[in-house]
């Protein structure tokens, strides 16, 4: 991440030749969202020696392998499956032991065959059997399974059609139904081809029912209700670029809010047998229709979301309805200060925390090697701390160290527990790394490992508080992102919070892009708190796309400047601190 000029920040060249460039990836079917007419098919049939793919072998390999209805080629081979047929077989497939001598074992067929399917979606009637047995062939040979997407016929055709309809799905059956070409011999070529024409058969039947791709016809195996199908048509007018999406119920009230990528195939899995969750379909049920905002990338999503959820407190949503409701550490303001946990930060505090306990434990800790008095009665400034301390009889107050001191003296104590926070000093830290090797001196390793668990989580408490404060003390911040096609991703920070975005597409210079947001950015007007203000999870949010690959600072007020006596040096103690906690757990 490096500051940028307007010099320094042009449109994005080519790639050259010697840049890495993401091309090898394969895109899923999902990510593609492929039409059935153009998604590749390879129809498999297999004849075997009997049930069980662990102790019985294949006899022969049938496949068609098609697209939009057109057979692109067809493989059939009998294999030597090393063993003799039982007549049961023979009876069934007309294959016989001497009509094997001389045919390809399984390990010179297999090879074949996977370079044939190779990128296709496999389709096979009662697809388990026939999967799962070119997957234990696999094995047996030392071969890996390539991740293959497979489809059922047995699973459409039950999801399809009707009992009365069809009472039987067997391969014979649906073909009677279908009035198939190739009528199912129980040989692989036949049946193969045979099943070719069923699937054809079965897709037919689910193309007015809004199913046009392979994805979508994933989705409409499993059983949803005809009424949740439906309100697919919510989806139907979504852009396919990012933003937040809003469910609105029978009062236009919010049910529910979300960001996506996508924002159509987003909401449209809410529709389908891709949503599993009780809580979502009961919310879909009562959906009336959904709202859209547009973003121009990912990070503007993620805090559009955070303020709509702040604002509306949608009842489906278990997080982030209330982003400012935190607990925080801060000094008392009185002649003696203690550490308290309250809901409102000032000035010197750090946080928030989500759990009051998680945020009481750190304090104790601080307090305990900074000589802060933990016992709440309240001192005047011409009082003493000591003889009247409730909790100075059993040692429990960090400040009992001494039997009498005065406001004055004790001042030193609460001005470095601020330094501290602020990270002017790390004073605390280093005592109780000592205390934690006195302990393991000792041979004390579970108070030891009970300390150091502490330490990190005070450690990472003020870590976070300083680094999300580095990025709020900053009056304006503009980021770039490459968006991996040639164009950026901008972002206007102000304060700690997201003020402008905008998108430069391939090709386009984007400068002027940077001066149109900038100059729409909205006016922020920052408080002395840690945050300035700031949301804490918008802030979080920043934060990690200010340290994504590839961002670049385009301008900013000041530098962002973390505390040289800070927590963020202890980062590496703390990594190896929980990879300990974590051995001892195993």
């Amino acid at each position: 991440m490096s500051p940028a000029s307007a010099r320094e920040f042009p449109s994005p060249p080519p790639f050259s030749d010697g840049e890495k460039v993401d091309v090898g990836r394969q895109l899923s079917f999902d990510e593609l969202d492929t039409p059935l007419s153009e998604t590749t098919f390879v129809v498999v049939d297999l004849e075997t020696t009997g049930g069980s793919a662990d102790q019985d072998s294949i006899t022969e390999i049938g496949a068609v392998k098609i697209r939009g209805g057109e057979v692109l080629g067809e493989m059939a081979t009998l294999v030597d499956p090393g063993r003799s047929i039982p007549p049961y077989i023979v009876e069934l497939t007309g294959i016989t032991t001497s009509m094997l001598i001389g045919a390809p074992p399984i390990e010179r067929v297999l090879p074949a065959f996977l370079e044939f399917a190779e990128g296709a979606v496999l389709v096979a009637h009662n697809a388990p059997f026939d999967i799962g047995f070119l997957k234990a062939a696999a094995s047996r040979s030392a071969r890996p399974w390539p991740a293959f997407r497979v489809l059922c016929t047995v699973k459409l055709a039950r999801r399809v059609l009707t009992r009365d309809e069809a009472p039987s799905v067997k391969l014979s059956a649906l073909a009677h139904l279908f009035q198939v070409t190739t009528q199912p011999t129980h040989r692989a070529l036949d049946d193969a081809r045979a099943t070719v024409d069923v699937l054809h058969g079965l897709i037919d039947r689910v193309g007015n029912q809004g199913v046009h791709s392979y994805s979508e016809l994933v989705d409409y195996l499993p059983n949803i209700s005809s009424h949740q199908r439906a309100k697919r048509s919510f989806a139907a007018n979504l852009p396919r670029s990012p933003g937040v999406y809003l469910f609105r119920g029978p009062s236009d009230e919010a049910l529910y809010i979300g960001t996506a990528t996508d924002l159509r195939r987003r909401v449209r899995n809410y529709f389908t047998g891709s949503e599993t969750r009780g809580r979502m379909k009961e919310m879909v049920a009562l959906a009336t229709r959904v709202d859209h905002v547009e973003c121009a990338h990912a990070l503007e999503a993620g805090v559009r979301e955070l303020r709509l959820l702040s604002a509306h407190a949608p009842p489906y949503n278990r997080r982030s309805k209330f982003p400012k409701r935190g607990w925080w550490i801060t000094l008392t303001d009185e002649a003696f200060p203690r550490l308290s946990v309250v809901r409102t930060p000032t000035t010197d505090s750090i946080g928030p925390f989500t759990s009051r306990a998680d945020a009481v434990e750190v304090a104790d800790t601080v307090a305990e090697f900074s000589r802060l008095r933990t016992c709440t009665k309240r001192l005047g400034r011409g009082a003493v701390h000591g003889p009247d301390c409730p909790a100075r009889e059993l040692g429990a107050c960090p400040a009992s160290w001494t039997p009498e001191i005065n406001a004055e003296d004790y001042a030193a104590a609460p001005e470095a527990v601020r330094g501290f926070f602020r990270g002017t000093n790390d004073a605390p830290l280093r005592q109780m790394q000592a205390r934690i090797d006195e302990l393991s001196a000792h041979a004390l390793f579970e108070n030891a490992a009970r300390l150091r668990d502490r330490t990190v989580a005070v450690a990472t408490a003020v870590r976070r508080t300083q680094r999300l404060a580095a990025v709020a003390a900053i009056e304006q911040l503009v980021l770039a992102r490459p968006t991996g096609d040639g164009g950026w991703e901008l972002s206007v920070i102000r304060s700690g919070r997201l003020a402008s975005a905008g998108l430069a597409r391939r090709g386009t210079h984007p400068m002027p892009v940077v001066d149109a947001i900038t100059a729409a950015a909205e006016t922020v007007l920052p408080d002395d708190a840690p945050f300035r203000g700031a949301s804490p999870e918008e802030l979080g949010l920043i934060a990690r796309w200010l340290a994504s690959d590839g961002v670049r600072i385009v301008s900013a007020t000041s530098g962002y400047v973390e505390p040289v006596g800070g927590a963020g040096k202890w980062e590496a103690w703390c990594r190896l601190a929980r990879a300990g906690t974590e051995s001892e757990h195993r």
